[in-house]
């Protein structure tokens, strides 16, 4: 299964959910700071855990300075 997902990331809010979901995008909130990368981090352990794959088979493939990502999941 290989899946690519457009996914926009709303960093700094209370809890991590998704708050928009459709076939192939995700409007996702984040509790982790975009400072140093840590939101990504925190984005691509959100995914594999929604998806139930390893961290390693969740890549972000454009956006990684950007609100707007586009996420593969493999």
């Amino acid at each position: 299964m290989t899946k690519e997902i457009l996914v926009r990331v709303i960093p700094r809010s209370s809890k991590n959910e998704i708050v928009e979901e459709t076939e192939n995008y995700l409007k996702i909130k984040l509790t982790a700071s975009p400072v140093k990368g840590e939101a990504n981090k925190s984005l691509i352990k959100f995914l594999a855990q929604k998806y139930n794959v390893s961290p390693s088979r969740v890549e972000i493939i454009k956006g990684l300075t950007s609100k707007n990502k586009l996420v593969r999941i493999y």
